[in-house]
């Protein structure tokens, strides 16, 4: 069997396929197409597939025992070095199957890891996708570490006989709590970065792998991020300045793909990452129309986001890639779901415009009309109010001055100071000093 180089993934090894269709997953079929793009962007070749209906797994080998023996004549008929289910297996399930098959096992976590480690780019990435790796096998060691030798006892040791195992469970466990402490370290670092942008408004795409999020963050913004036709292309954050035709400029920022079955860890390994999505005034859901699955995509999005405490916040979903559509009708299908939807090609530019129209009356919303009244030598207060909001018009009278203002919602506290009063025509009043 061929050896895994960490830094190409599973190359050059070839990959048979297996999905199990259980009642509350009856797309095997189709999954096992996701996995093998998933497969191929790891750098492993499929040569065969298998799936099998069940009601529910097999405890020891997830698949019944007259599948096993079919996927094992497959594996000869191949030669393939590795199986790779989409289900997720236990660590029994893995261990059971490699000693019937005698090649390796993964499961659809452990390729999604493995491409993660091989495109994580900056160091807040490379601590994420370590962790999300190392919280994944450490109840899994036995099957990486199938030696059970005796080492000496020595200072710190429980005692005499201690398994190499249990040794290793302790290097794993002390290295995954210096991660999550390092790790809370760079997200709260990121928060404060994001919260010293609060004064310029902030949108942020978010989407299924794949969808098209970089090329149209790309278009919009006239860059050339890295945009690669491959699934998680983007694990890092990028943001560029938007300007927005009669809104003028916001920030907008591209974020790591989601997919279906995220592993868990990965999405609590990468919060750092997504703070730009947790924190924008409006999330753009971009979605590939001219997939067949588009709409178990977009659930599946929508199912991260709520997973992220982040399913509440303003959304405009963006049907991409409408130039590559094939199958008549499609777009009509998908519209009839989500009738708000923005219909756009990052690639020929066509629909940008109408995104363009839509983003800035979404953020109109995040911005009130105010009265604002205050001494006129108050000068820190009438500066933050040209830098944070559009004044529309002043009446002095005496030592006051009454100030008409558009302001953002975001800048407005919950209680007037004592020497300025701001007043929405609701009779709600708020604190002009979180603006100064």
């Amino acid at each position: 069997m061929k050896e895994i180089d960490r830094k190409q993934g599973v190359q050059s090894e070839s990959a048979v396929l297996v999905g199990v269709e259980l009642p509350d997953n009856q797309a095997a079929r189709d999954n096992l197409d996701e996995l093998a793009g998933l497969v191929e962007t790891a750098g492993a070749e499929v040569v065969g597939r298998l799936t099998q209906k069940r009601q529910v797994p097999d405890q020891t080998t997830y698949l019944g025992k007259g599948k096993v023996e079919q996927l094992e004549l497959m594996i000869r008929a191949t030669e393939a070095d590795v199986v790779i289910f989409d289900n997720n297996l236990s660590a029994a399930q893995v261990r059971n199957l490699e000693r019937e098959l005698e090649v390796k096992v993964l499961d659809r976590t452990e390729v999604i890891l493995d491409i993660f480690s091989t495109r994580a780019r900056t160091h807040e990435a490379r601590l994420a996708v370590e962790l999300a790796q190392l919280e994944y096998s450490l109840p899994r060691l036995k099957r990486m570490w199938t030696h059970l030798s005796r080492i000496k006892a020595g200072v710190g040791m429980r005692g005499p006989g201690e398994k190499q195992l249990e040794t290793d469970r302790r290097l794993v466990e002390k290295r995954i709590s210096d991660l999550r402490e390092e790790l809370g370290r760079v997200q709260r670092r990121k928060e404060r970065e994001v919260a010293a942008r609060s004064d310029r408004m902030t949108v942020s795409l978010i989407g299924y792998t794949n969808a098209g999020k970089s090329t149209l963050l790309n278009k919009l913004t006239g860059s050339d991020v890295l945009a690669e036709d491959k699934l998680f292309a983007t694990l890092d954050t990028r943001t560029r300045r938007w300007q927005l035709p009669a809104w003028g400029p916001v920030l907008l920022s591209d974020t790591v793909g989601f997919i279906r079955d995220l592993p868990h860890s990965l999405i609590a390994s990468f919060k750092a990452t997504l703070e730009e999505a947790r924190q924008a005034d409006l999330l753009l859901h971009v979605a590939d129309a001219s997939n067949p699955t588009a709409l178990e995509q977009i659930k599946a999005v929508y199912d991260v986001l709520e997973e992220l405490g982040i399913n509440q916040k303003d959304t405009i979903l963006v049907l991409n890639q409408i130039d590559a559509i094939a199958e008549p009708g499609m777009l009509d299908r998908l519209k009839q779901h989500y009738s708000s939807a923005i219909a756009v090609s990052a690639r020929t530019g066509e629909g940008l415009h109408s995104l363009a129209t839509a983003v800035s009356t979404a953020l109109t919303h995040h911005f009130l009309e105010v009265d604002v009244e205050t001494d006129v030598a108050n000068g820190r207060l009438l500066a933050a109010l040209a830098k944070h909001g559009e004044i529309l018009s002043r009446t002095y009278s005496e030592d006051r001055v009454s100030i008409h203002c558009r302001m953002p919602r975001k800048s407005l506290g919950p209680v007037p100071p004592a020497d300025a009063l701001i007043k929405h025509r609701d009779g709600h009043q708020w604190l002009v000093g979180s603006i100064c």
